[in-house]
């Protein structure tokens, strides 16, 4: 992709934005940078950018004029409904995102893109670990916080990329063809930026669009979403289920996860997994799976499932004070994500809830809540909301706070011994937090004050 004095337009100034401009940079393209947001509040992004001297900002506002672009970079957080967008678009301008920019200019390693509502961390990072223990040249990437254009400078055609990738991200893409694609699953979420649920799932769904019957497609086969796709699809279809025994794929029997494929193979107890919960197999069997087509010995798949410590922030075990666990579990970002975790535990449970408002529906976690929940720590956006639903449920023992702090002092007050404080506020981070991983911090820090 010859990019050489081209002029390209960079829109957002996040992460994966700052990636983006520095290899461009390299490229000697002539960058355009802009973001809503205004220098003052963009400081310490522009400190790290100053030594970049082909480069022009337009901050605080939208460029009007846009008849020189000769490419559009989008970030993942910029909407494409915008009439800025819209514009560059109605141009046929070519606007992509940098998953789709560092697809175009890679030197072709083997990609492995997961993607689902919920699931996709700790599938992206036990998959990366199996490829680890098997000595590949590995490179974990995409939403899970590495840009994948950091690394292709550096990975060739005997790298994998195992990338996790979000709505926003495949949104934006054109061209960009993963060998093995994963879908783990479809839930309601995101329709603050998406606005339908159609919208949300096309958006999944873009990521086996451009692969053929060279390609694999992992899929859920106890999400009737999912399952109905199979016309849609041209790659090989490989299922995993919790639930059926499938005459492909991977599944459960009296225990055992079981492959498949091209023979039967019983390859490990499911109470062998260091991860726990449903959710928790099926994550695991996507992996497996990812795994085993792509040539992973099955004893150090096998050695990683039952040494695989988590993800931070997913469940994580915090602190045991005075029998009372405290676990954080920040990257509950949606409701079926808490009601995943909620029913990962039989003790009795103060949880805490509550973020920015995504337009979802809080009425099934505060159901599920009903089993096990003995008291509600509401903060953020949407406390006044889940709040009036919680009464409406029955709940007596809430308590509405400002801050961190107040959440995990009030929730020791309502715990007792044997009980669990979790964190997963089935909501975004962002009312309160830059993300999920600072507000994860912040209640760590927080349990930590009280140990």
């Amino acid at each position: 992709m010859y990019l050489d004095k081209k002029n390209i337009l960079i829109v957002g100034l996040a992460k994966t934005g700052i990636s983006t401009i520095k290899y461009l940079s390299k490229l000697g393209a002539n960058i355009i940078v802009n973001d809503i947001k205004k220098e003052e509040d963009l400081k310490e992004i522009l400190c790290e950018l100053k030594s970049i001297n082909n480069i022009k900002y337009i901050l605080g506002y939208h460029p009007q004029n846009i008849d020189n672009i000769d490419l559009v970079v989008v970030s993942p957080g910029v909407p494409l409904d915008l009439d800025f967008i819209l514009k560059i678009k109605n141009k046929k301008i070519d606007l992509i995102g940098e998953v789709e920019l560092s697809y175009r200019i890679n030197n072709n390693p083997y990609i492995i893109g997961i993607t689902g509502t919920n699931g996709k961390t700790t599938t992206t990072s036990l998959t990366y670990e199996i490829f680890k223990k098997g000595m590949k040249d590995a490179y974990k990437v995409g939403n899970i916080g590495n840009p994948i254009i950091d690394t292709v400078e550096t990975v060739n055609k005997d790298s994998v990329l195992i990338a996790e990738l979000s709505s926003f991200q495949l949104e934006s893409i054109n061209s960009f063809r993963p060998n093995i694609s994963v879908i783990l699953n479809i839930t309601e979420d995101h329709l603050n930026r998406h606005k339908t649920m159609e919208n949300y799932i096309n958006a999944k769904f873009n990521i086996f669009k451009n692969q053929t019957k060279d390609d694999f497609v992992i899929l859920n086969y106890d999400d009737f979403s999912i399952r109905e796709l199979e016309s849609k699809i041209n790659s090989n279809i490989i299922y995993f289920s919790t639930k059926e025994k499938l005459d492909r794929g991977i599944y459960l029997e009296e225990d055992n996860i079981i492959i498949n494929l091209d023979k039967k193979i019983n390859l490990i107890n499911k109470n062998k997994l260091t991860l726990k919960g449903e959710h928790n197999i099926q994550n695991a069997m996507a992996s497996i799976l990812i795994s085993y087509i792509y040539g992973i010995d099955i004893s150090d798949i096998k050695y990683v499932l039952e040494n695989f410590s988590g993800v931070e922030h997913r469940q994580e075990l915090v602190a045991d004070i005075k029998g009372i666990k405290f676990i954080n579990d920040s990257k509950a970002t949606n409701p079926d994500s808490t009601i995943k975790a909620l029913n990962s535990y039989n003790e009795k449970i103060i949880l805490i809830l509550g973020g920015m408002d995504k337009g979802t529906n809080f009425d099934e976690v505060l159901e599920v809540a009903k089993k096990n929940v003995k008291g509600l720590i509401l903060l953020g956006e949407t406390k006044d909301k889940i709040n009036s639903i919680a009464i409406k449920k029955g709940f007596t023992n809430i308590k509405i706070v400002n801050n961190m702090n107040e959440a995990v002092l009030n929730s020791y007050k309502m715990a007792e011994k044997g009980d669990i404080v979790l964190l997963s506020p089935a909501c975004a981070s962002w009312d309160m937090y830059k993300s999920f991983e600072v507000r994860g911090k912040d209640f760590k820090e927080n349990v930590y004050n009280i140990k």
